[in-house]
């Protein structure tokens, strides 16, 4: 299974289901993905949680009353099939409101960052 994809699947669960947080299984680029979500302000503040062996991401759910942060989320670069974008590619995700998250040299970046930068990559998944 894609663990991505796993990832931003568990996070919209939760979101429609009305969770306070979500358990996601640990990783670098998992933790990199949800700091950055955390900084766009999709979810809240994500944890380190567990020991050793089994380690877990924490991550608490943003709501706007009752509505969530997250309204959806599309992979868009998959194991069978990989997306790359470069610099004059990279599009705003729905006029501005969503953002189009991507793999780069220089790490995790938004599509406004990765523009600032001037820099393509690979795109992973796009959310608003």
């Amino acid at each position: 299974m894609d663990p991505i994809s796993d990832m931003i699947i568990r996070l919209k669960n939760g979101n429609r289901a009305g969770k306070a947080s979500v358990l996601i299984p640990y990783s670098n680029m998992k933790m990199a993905i949800a700091e950055l979500l955390e900084k766009e302000g999709f979810i809240g503040a994500p944890a380190r949680r567990g020991r050793k062996v089994k380690k877990f991401i924490e991550v608490e759910m943003l709501y706007a009353d009752t509505t969530p942060k997250i309204t959806d989320v599309k992979r868009l670069s998959k194991p069978s099939r990989r997306v790359y974008y470069q610099i004059q590619d990279i599009h705003p995700v729905r006029r501005g409101f969503g953002r189009l998250i991507l793999s780069t040299p220089k790490g995790i970046l938004t599509d406004k960052e990765a523009k600032k930068e001037k820099v393509g990559g690979e795109a992973l998944f796009s959310i608003w």
